[in-house]
């Protein structure tokens, strides 16, 4: 009997991955399928582990041939398929446990001729954190809709997170390109030819950004990727001109605010015998692109376009390195001449491009503004950043002026203004701090109150909201009561402005007790005779938890070793799953649990696998159930030193490490460790941290006794205190979490 799901899977020299690859797929809870391994001439071990599948596991098929490339080992696995269903993986990624099920039965639902969903990038050093442009694909589900009603589905270039209804993709006879960034082509061509097409927000695949940078998308530099990139980009643009023109208008300002500026930067890399091919390939693109979508671009990005015109290698070369250096994207110095503005762009030669491409209008100069640090100070809530008009330098003789704004009326704050580094990478009077008082604080409502940001240097002024949330306390926020029963959440609003809620009298959790088998907690509803269900965000469902109910108050036992049982993750890398809790009353009234029972989690390590109870960055109450991964609950500093805390589950031993460029290989920086009741406790002299001349970014890894080694996790608590900021001489360490894992920046 035929498989309902064919899914193809090519692989060439993959040997480190291609197992993780392949047991993510056979847990799917989507059963009926065949995988169709195709070895494209591998000459290491990975056809050794495919075939250990294949005979392991019925539904695993593998083929062999010369090697040819991904495009043309993606089609061979097409013809051996079976399937009423195709689908793809890339032989070092992961599927979600859940993916491909959600997919195939929506398919079923809408009888559309393919569904895609979201996805997430993932490597051992910064975990798992959103992918770029499936997150603006897939922002929410959408049945039967059509690239030409959802025009941001333009964006969409990958073939990796769908599933493919065959006979649409017969009718049509896709075939993959032999070149790099074959995906594009027959994706967009898929996008045109559907009738309708189904999005799902929720995450279906994990893509691997591997630390050597040796991926066919991470070796964006090297002029034979360049070359293929031109050619993809040429394939999908001669499939917009027969388009509709709203379609063709966002396709071509996609390649000109992502693909153009890309290959621009690699002047900044390639040797000199390679810039002349180089500046071909560049002006190839740039040729097929329309004024317009040029016109739109930052103004930066413009001058490199008009330096390529003019062939001016060196100036090409020149604001390349600018860019790789850290060169803030168009964030130039701006000097008042005469009645205009103009932009002194570093290293630039001005006889090589237009004058006007140097004139700043007003709507160059906009106000920028971050979230650096959260924190309550003596019942206080500080809330910490930078504000800065771009391209103007920050005098003493500014302004700034800062109102909490609460359902339309203002709130002016007092605000301290110190020295930060500002967009230029100079000290500058662009930080800040206010304080918001409990008083204060009261007048707000469930409705989030945002931050209104006026600033002022010479005769510009320019006002936004307060938005740009730094990694550590900006995105896990702390909460706290500002009296009995109104507790104060600040976190993300509306179009990512920063905002601040009060709870009045919410559902909470008080506390958590730990018995040799369960966790008992403790908590307050907001309305009578509650019921407390956990659910599963990521894949759905519920499952009640008995309660013991007194008046509004109740308690409910969790037993550990069911949920430790229940091995089927939803996240396929970390092979953690998450649940929530939502109690529910008579009426249908509903709320999450929110945390409200100290600063710390509650952990339990039993049989190689983790159950810990720990708050969302939104501060409600989560059940993380996950493989053994050695986690920090605590970072101070002390003198020269930085000691990590955490709780004792496994024999490792610990080092800072920094990966070199675009490598696999590293430079670690052992560190001191010892053991106690408390746990774990791993120190490292600060100076050992600090580089000779560059910045640079430490990852903190423990590495078991068989060598394998992970980042150390940064527990939620943890972030909430992070960033912990430590000047040493010229240099500032600062101590963050970084998707999940634990960072030590130095600049």
């Amino acid at each position: 009997m035929k498989p309902r799901l064919s899914v193809v899977v090519p692989f060439y020299n993959v040997g480190e991955y291609i197992g993780d690859c392949l047991d993510s797929i056979a847990r799917q809870t989507w059963a009926d399928f065949e995988a169709i391994l195709v070895d494209d001439g591998s000459f290491d071990d990975s056809a050794v582990v495919a075939k250990e599948f294949c005979t392991k596991d019925s539904r695993f098929h593998l083929v062999q041939q010369d090697n040819a490339g991904l495009g043309p080992a993606r089609n061979t696995g097409v013809d051996h398929a079976s399937g009423e269903y195709v689908a793809f993986v890339d032989s070092d990624d992961l599927v979600t446990r859940h993916g491909f099920g959600l997919l195939v039965r929506t398919l079923d639902r809408t009888g559309s001729d393919f569904a895609g969903g979201n996805a997430r990038r993932f490597n051992n050093s910064y975990g798992v954190r959103p992918s770029y442009l499936q997150r603006q694909c897939f922002t929410r589900d959408r049945f039967a809709t059509h690239v030409s009603e959802t025009p941001e589905l333009v964006l969409d270039r990958m073939v990796w997170n769908k599933v493919y209804r065959r006979s649409f993709w017969n009718e049509y006879g896709y075939r993959f390109p032999a070149i790099r960034y074959e995906d594009y082509p027959v994706t967009l061509k898929a996008h045109l030819d559907a009738v309708t097409v189904d999005t799902l927000a929720a995450p279906v695949y994990f893509w691997r950004e591997r630390e050597s940078g040796d991926s066919i998308t991470q070796q964006k530099f090297q002029l034979a990727n360049i070359r293929d990139r031109v050619v993809s980009a040429g394939l999908v643009m001669d499939l917009a001109d027969r388009a509709l023109p709203s379609i063709r208008q966002r396709l071509h300002a996609h390649f000109t605010q992502i693909d153009l500026p890309a290959m621009l930067s690699a002047f900044g890399m390639v040797p000199a015998e390679e810039e002349q091919q180089l500046l071909g390939l560049t002006h190839e693109l740039l040729d097929r692109l329309d004024q317009p979508a040029l016109d739109e671009a930052p103004r930066f990005d413009r001058l490199q376009f008009a330096a390529l015109r003019a062939g001016d290698v060196e100036l090409l070369r020149r604001l390349a390195q600018y860019r790789s250096d850290g060169g803030p994207v168009g964030d130039v110095r701006a000097v008042r001449r005469s009645r205009s503005w103009q932009l002194d762009y570093p290293g630039a030669r001005e006889a090589a491009v237009p004058q006007e491409l140097y004139q700043a209008s007003d709507d160059d100069l906009t106000l920028a503004t971050t979230v650096r640090e959260v924190a309550w100070v003596d019942g206080k809530l500080s809330v910490q950043g930078t504000a800065e008009i771009r391209h103007l330098a920050t005098k003493r003789s500014s302004s700034l002026r800062i109102a909490l704004v609460i359902a339309g009326r203002s709130y002016p704050l007092r605000v301290r203004r110190y020295p930060m580094t500002d967009l230029q990478g100079d000290a500058a009077l662009v930080g800040f701090e206010v304080l918001l008082g409990r008083e204060l604080l009261a007048k707000c409502t469930a409705g989030p109150a945002h931050f209104d940001v006026r600033m002022r240097s010479g005769r510009v002024r320019r006002r936004d909201t307060l938005r740009g949330q730094g990694p550590g306390s900006p995105g896990w926020p702390p909460g706290a009561w500002i009296d009995e029963t109104n507790w104060i959440q600040p976190g993300p609003g509306k179009d990512g402005a920063f905002a601040v809620r009060r709870l009045s009298d919410p559902c909470r959790l008080t506390s958590v007790e730990q018995t040799p088998a369960a966790l008992v907690l403790h908590g307050r509803s907001s309305f009578e005779q509650p019921s407390l269900f956990v659910t599963r965000p990521v894949s759905g469902g519920e499952e009640a938890v008995p309660l013991e109910v007194d008046g509004r108050d109740f308690t409910a036992r969790l037993p550990i070793r069911p949920i430790i049982e229940e091995t089927n993750p939803d996240d396929p890398f970390t092979q953690r799953t998450t649940r929530a809790f939502r109690l529910r009353g008579r009426e249908g009234e509903e709320q999450l649990l929110l945390w409200t029972a100290g600063d710390r989690l509650i952990s339990r390590a039993e049989g190689g696998r983790a159950v810990m109870l720990t708050r969302s960055t939104g501060g409600y109450v989560n059940l993380h159930e996950s493989p053994i991964r050695t986690t920090a609950t605590a970072a101070v500093a002390a003198g020269n030193m930085l000691m990590v805390r955490g709780p004792d589950w496994g024999d490792v031993e610990f080092a800072w490490r920094r990966y070199l460029p675009n490598s696999d290989d590293h430079i670690d920086v052992d560190c001191r460790q010892t053991i106690s009741d408390d746990g774990w406790a791993a120190a490292v002299d600060l100076d050992a941290l600090i580089p000779a001349e560059s910045a640079e970014d430490w990852i903190l890894f423990a590495t078991k006794p068989d060598g394998t080694s992970h980042a150390v996790q940064c527990e939620p608590f943890l972030s909430s205190r992070l960033p912990l900021t430590i000047s040493r001489g010229a240099h500032v360490l600062a101590v963050r979490p970084h998707a999940g894992t634990l960072h030590v920046e130095v600049r």
